[in-house]
């Protein structure tokens, strides 16, 4: 259950200390990670830097971080990270805490954003334009493409947003797109407690525990495009296991 009626004095440490604390430690890291791109683009130094950010702010919030699941994702082997999405810590949980590399799938705009933008740009991060439908679609392709070239692992947080109520949301169909025009298997992932430590729409952290969930990856073997509804089903079930229960019942696909 989300916590309700944050406290005064968490607002108040939120905004002299928390807020300005991960501004920074984000500002510091990402301008490192993009200037140290030009002399190197070696993935572990990226991979390293990404992971040190993820538990510098991690650790600035007060958020304890609990794995499960961790041996369903082979090594070696590269997946759709398929997730849902509560609060803006999700973002440096799955840096921290995911056992293997990963790219994000943003929307284009993020590129427009200072730090972020750079970021994404320098370290091969993937976006689709949602400008139009074939804008989309296009864009969808190419980033399918790169992932079976170049077996990438991708994280998409599959509701599309942050969850305004602390309750998963429907899943939208762009991770089954993605998995079966790639070919690549579907893990899915659950976050829970990112809500507590800090809800959709608010500014006021709160120290919190935090569990992620890996479940059985989902092979995509068998279904076309026109089963993307069957498919994001599949995929939607499996993460509310997970939030449920702590653990997948289910066997691979």
């Amino acid at each position: 259950m989300a916590r309700t009626n944050r406290p005064t004095l968490g607002y108040i440490r939120s905004w002299l200390f928390t807020i300005p604390a991960a501004v920074l430690a984000t500002a510091v890291l990402i301008t490192t990670a993009v200037v140290t791109s030009v002399f190197s683009s070696a993935p572990r130094w990226q991979v390293f830097l990404y992971r040190l950010w993820g538990s510098t702010v991690l650790a600035i919030f007060g958020a304890r971080v609990r794995v499960t699941g961790a041996e369903n994702l082979e090594p070696g082997q590269n997946y759709f990270i398929v997730s849902n999405h509560l609060s803006l810590v999700d973002t440096p949980v799955m840096l921290k805490s995911l056992p293997l590399p990963f790219k994000f799938l943003a929307k284009r705009e993020l590129l427009k954003v200072p730090f972020i933008g750079w970021y994404l740009q320098r370290a091969g991060h993937l976006t689709v334009d949602r400008a139009s439908l074939r804008s989309s679609i296009q864009s969808m392709n190419e980033c399918a493409r790169l992932v079976r070239e170049r077996s990438l692992s991708v994280l998409i947080f599959a509701e599309g947003t942050r969850s305004l109520n602390g309750e998963m949301q429907p899943f939208k169909d762009g991770a089954a797109y993605l998995s079966i025009q790639s070919g690549i298997p579907a893990a899915p992932v659950a976050i829970y407690g990112t809500w507590d430590i800090l809800p959709a729409k608010d500014s006021c952290f709160l120290p919190g525990d935090v569990e992620l969930r890996i479940g059985k990856p989902v092979s995509p073997a068998g279904f076309t495009l026109k089963d993307r509804p069957a498919f994001t089903a599949i995929l939607e079930q499996r993460v509310r296991a997970l939030l449920t229960a702590g653990c997948d019942p289910q066997s691979p696909a």
